[in-house]
């Protein structure tokens, strides 16, 4: 059987995968709430969700540091991956012994082309097709509720600090904040912009969003922002929720109320 990456790679397995190697939390996700079980054999230590998983699932390192001596052990007849999260040359290595598949997400299109491709790769294309139904629907409410509920904020989405980086534009991230309806004030910038404070203080965000990964951001980080744009409503928000593109989405634009709710309810 021949399938086609989201990098436009053919692959071709003999049947069925049955020994999976997961390299992103997102995707290992899905693969759980597709209803696969056994098939998955290894994931990374990043991969939290499902924690039935996390305890119980061999892991593999971490997405940018794989252990090539472990995944070997595991004798996969698949591997998955991202092109952003995964680094490009271990990825090749595992290619020149693997079946890799890789997905390269930048929307919410994307993604859902994604779930569906692995759905088919995996056979489950009804709960891959059913959970993109779902996501869209979801999504569809959201925008109908920003359509009678919108005001336009500018926003600045930190995803590290020290040096401080920001979501800019070509991100999933600044994809997930426009269906938001803010408007990024770094979607100027490709990919993660380092931020100084003077580039923060011109922006003037009027919201400002910590994720809660990859860096753990905390109140302090808030009071150090508010020196820098005091006149900036500024929020921890859930990381996962802006940034993870698998079945997490269908939780998303319910969230994404709530932190839309929460900005509204900061106004002076």
């Amino acid at each position: 059987m021949l399938y086609t990456d989201q990098l436009g790679r053919k692959i071709e397995l003999p049947s069925f995968p049955k020994r999976i190697v997961s390299l992103v939390p997102s995707q290992t996700e899905l693969l759980y709430d597709l209803g696969l079980r056994d098939e998955v054999v290894g994931i990374t230590k990043f991969c939290i969700h499902p924690n039935e998983w996390f305890r119980s699932k061999t892991r593999t390192g971490g997405t940018k540091k794989l252990n090539f001596d472990i995944i070997k052990q595991l004798q996969p007849d698949l591997i998955i991956g991202n092109k952003e999260e995964n680094e490009q040359s271990q990825i090749e290595l595992l290619m020149q012994e693997y079946p890799v598949w890789m997905s390269n997400i930048y929307t919410l299109s994307d993604a859902l082309d994604m779930i569906t491709r692995i759905g088919t790769l995996v056979n489950r294309q009804h709960p891959s097709q059913l959970l993109k139904l779902q996501i869209e629907a979801a999504f569809r409410n959201l925008a109908a509720q920003q359509a009678t509920n919108f005001q336009l904020q500018t926003v600045a989405y930190f995803i590290w600090r020290d040096p401080w980086m920001a979501a800019g534009n070509n991100t999933f991230i600044n994809d997930m904040l426009s269906r938001c309806g803010f408007q990024n004030v770094f979607s100027n910038h490709e990919r993660y912009p380092e931020v100084n404070q003077a580039l923060l203080r011109d922006a003037a965000p009027e919201l400002i969003l910590l994720s809660s990964e990859p860096y753990p951001f905390k109140e302090k980080h808030i009071r150090e922002l508010k020196s820098i744009c005091p006149d900036s409503k500024i929020l921890l928000v859930d990381g996962e929720l802006f940034s993870w593109y698998g079945s997490r989405l269908l939780k998303s634009p319910g969230y994404f109320q709530q932190v839309l709710s929460e900005t509204k309810s900061q106004k002076t």
